[in-house]
């Protein structure tokens, strides 16, 4: 009865110092790995929304920048890290979900190492295609693969990219066969989109309005919840011959499993209030990014249905690393 006791009296010791943790959360400087590059669009994002933590919480918050292997270096540091709300991962869609679909070998188990936080925002698939292209919408798109099959060269950032699955997805759906070509980045589509090499190219809509706007290449479809306000006249794919259709590349925070959910109800509750700002809305909507927000059990339930969606797709068409 006595070791009840102490056993009791203990767990209440125990809980009450988490308690008083996640009350002065956060004590120290945080830091958020971004598992890319600085410059990119995750990272943007992530110094938007820490500038306004930053203000809104009275610590620092650092960006950590931690490239390599579609984001899996990065959430290796984040998921060993003390889950005490100091270090967190600003993750997007592969390493938080889709990479271990696809790489063989992962450092860490995204649903077993990381508690979701919030979704930030979703970055549509557009698609385009160059000026000379017989087509000028997805369901002529679609038509004219279908007559002349194997005759689309479609182009995306590197295997296992959104826009890669998104192509197999679409092609799954239609029944259609496109020629798959790789790049290394966004500069290298483009340039081979305009000049002609290429005959669509699937990437997220930031760069391409004022390619569109110029009428350097042409704007298919997004394959977003919404239109954009850049190119308002460009259907979503679900409006223009694939129903139900959407492919975004998202942006998240994630916590190390075991951080205090005091922790994480106040910085789901300071992110959310970030998203509703009407700077967070212009600054996201610049960059072709859907705002989100929502609780951490929204976005752990967005995440599994993210995993569910694409998985036989990813397993059809046998994309591994």
């Amino acid at each position: 009865m006595r070791m009840c006791s102490l056993l009791a009296a203990a767990a209440a010791v125990i809980l009450s110092a988490a308690s008083v943790a996640a009350q002065e959360w956060p004590s120290r400087p945080v830091t958020v790995v971004v598992p890319f590059t600085a410059g990119t669009t995750s990272d943007v994002i992530a110094r938007g929304l820490l500038a306004h933590l930053q203000s809104a919480l009275g610590q620092a918050f650092i960006v950590d920048n931690r490239s390599g292997a579609g984001g899996n270096i990065g959430g290796a540091v984040a998921a060993k890290a003390a889950p005490d709300g100091h270090t967190l991962f600003f993750a997007t869609t592969g390493p938080a979900a889709l990479n271990q679909l696809m790489y063989k070998e992962m450092p860490f188990a995204p649903q077993r190492d990381f508690e979701p936080v919030v979704i930030v925002g979703k970055a549509p698939i557009i698609f385009v295609a160059k000026t000379a292209a017989p087509f000028s919408t997805l369901k002529g798109l679609i038509d004219y693969a279908k007559e002349n099959p194997g005759k689309i060269t479609a182009g995306f950032l590197g295997n296992g990219t959104l826009g890669h699955i998104a192509s197999e997805l679409v092609q799954t759906r239609t029944g259609v066969k496109f020629e798959q070509i790789r790049y290394r980045g966004s500069p290298q589509l483009v340039t081979d989109l305009i000049s002609g090499n290429i005959d669509i190219g699937l990437d997220t809509t930031a760069a391409y309005a004022p390619l569109v706007q110029e009428g350097k290449v042409k704007a298919l479809a997004i394959a977003g919840g919404k239109r954009w306000s850049k190119l308002p006249d460009v259907p979503l794919a679900s409006e223009a011959g694939l129903p139900g259709f959407e492919a975004s590349v998202w942006y998240a925070i994630l916590a190390p499993t075991g951080t205090p959910p005091d922790v994480v109800s106040k910085l789901n509750a300071a992110t959310n209030d970030y998203i509703k700002t009407a700077k967070a809305q212009e600054f996201l909507e610049t960059l072709g990014v859907e705002s989100a927000g929502g609780t951490p059990a929204d976005a752990k339930a967005f995440i599994a249905a993210e995993i569910e969606k694409w998985s036989p797709i990813i397993k059809a068409a046998n994309i591994s690393f």
